[in-house]
């Protein structure tokens, strides 16, 4: 695939109309704004080799964004909307040129209360947790890359992360209260969705509506403290971390499990893993953790590393050891190595993470994050694999299916092909209406291209 040119008078007349907004044309700039972290797939890293927008536009509010969408529609400009660029599935690529929508600039909190928050889509999540905190209050989930990423970013991009051994995904109903979006239509609207309406332009890649404010829920903050816990048997590490997911009177935040060898990739946490053991990594309210020994011990575990909410911060946080930060520290001693995005069937036995445990072996590294899935704590897999070639990599996803684990394709820019499997009616038919030129983040949706 090339990439589509855009005319250059399109493009003067485009910035000229834009006057007073802030625009970049500087192509290293450019570059730079037009990818994400796509790198850790060799698949996408060749597919999207070279793929850079024309320029990159910045707003200030939404008034901006209205008039930047409305240039855009007039010279049929495609347009890509980007956070802070930490997805990994190229979904900030443009693969038609066109503009790159910026919209870190938009970084305001209008407010916090017990239980919500109100924010414009480029806050940052750090940002908005630490204004939570100070009523008492925290952000319910947020991807290892969190004290980068935006709020915009990771709902549109994002499922879960950091808090959904409790809260599930993002996709649950109550996990996102409002979306504030703006149109690509002739003469573009601001249109809020509120209740279910909001899955119209959840993990939507940004291709049915230019989000500018969101509308979250909050949880009681608690006083976090990140542990450590250590396993000779990797089943014994994984059947750990199920039962204190399930363990309802002990509050966590963080259960991952990985097995030999990703700990060795952890340097600034080698003192604490001893070669050859599987490592736990949790964060457990402080409140809670006299309860964790106990359970500990019935699997035949050590606690080898504790620090607490306050000497968190300070220093080492184990949050960013886990979800794909796991596959960063990974690829920062070895970057031929890729991973997959699984989620197995609840079995109170694990009987299927066991059996792809030993019929992969070290090809196929065990990195498990537990989530909370109707009720019940369930294994979703970031595991690590040793990448050879497309055609294995292929075969290692078709094997797991085959055997009931679902794969969410992290190999894919396609929508459908992902994590989708086919894309929400809904969302299709919402896209038919607020963008019918096609030209939000263009090439990404199958059903759209194919229509």
């Amino acid at each position: 695939m090339t990439k589509t040119p855009t005319k250059t008078r399109d493009l003067d007349a485009l910035i000229a109309s834009l006057e007073g907004i802030e625009i970049v044309t500087d192509p290293h700039q450019v570059a730079k704004l037009s990818s994400d972290y796509h790198s850790f797939s060799p698949i996408l890293q060749n597919q999207l080799a070279g793929k850079t927008g024309d320029l990159v536009i910045r707003p200030a509010n939404e008034s901006e964004v209205v008039r930047i969408a409305g240039a855009c529609v007039q010279y049929k400009i495609p347009l890509v909307v980007r956070g802070a660029g930490t997805g990994n599935y190229g979904q900030c690529v443009p693969l038609e040129g066109g503009a790159i929508l910026d919209m870190t600039r938009m970084q305001e909190i209008s407010w916090v209360k017990p239980g919500a928050a109100r924010v414009q889509a480029g806050a940052k999540l750090a940002a908005i947790d630490k204004k939570a905190r100070e009523i008492g209050w925290e952000m319910r989930m947020a991807p290892s890359t969190y004290r980068t990423a935006t709020i915009g970013g990771f709902i549109a991009g994002g499922s879960g992360g950091i808090g959904s051994v409790s809260y599930g995904q993002l996709r649950d109903r109550g996990n996102i209260l409002a979306l504030r979006v703006v149109t690509m239509e002739d003469t573009p609207r601001v249109i809020e969705l509120r209740g279910d309406d909001v899955q119209k332009v959840n993990h939507a890649w940004g291709i049915n509506g230019i989000m500018t404010e969101l509308e979250i829920p909050l949880a009681p903050a608690y006083p976090w403290v990140d542990v450590i816990v250590t396993f000779d048997s990797f089943m014994a590490d994984a059947k750990f971390g199920q039962a204190l997911s399930h363990a309802d009177g002990i509050v966590k935040k963080l259960v991952s499990i990985n097995a030999w060898p990703i700990p060795s990739y952890f340097t600034p946490l080698r003192q604490y893993i001893e070669d050859n053991t599987h490592a736990a990594l949790l964060m457990v309210a402080e409140t809670s953790l006299e309860a964790l020994p106990g359970l500990v011990n019935r699997f035949g575990g050590k606690i080898t590393y504790e620090k607490s909410a306050q000497e968190a911060g300070k220093s080492v946080n184990l949050g960013e050891f886990t979800w794909n930060h796991t596959t960063l520290h990974a690829r920062s001693s070895d970057d031929s190595i890729t991973y997959l995005q699984s989620l197995f069937p609840a079995d109170k036995n694990l009987h299927l993470v066991e059996q792809m445990y030993e019929y992969f072996g070290d090809e196929v590294m065990m990195h498990l994050e537990f989530i909370r899935v109707n009720g019940a704590a369930i294994p979703a897999g970031l595991q690590l694999v040793r990448y050879t070639t497309e055609q294995r990599l292929s075969e290692i996803i078709r094997y797991h299916e085959e055997q009931g684990v679902f794969i969410a394709n992290p190999h894919t820019y396609i929508i459908e092909d992902g994590g989708r499997k086919q894309i929400d009616p809904q969302q299709l038919k919402f896209k038919q209406m607020v963008d019918p030129y096609g030209l939000l983040n263009p090439g990404k949706l199958r059903a759209w291209t194919n229509r």
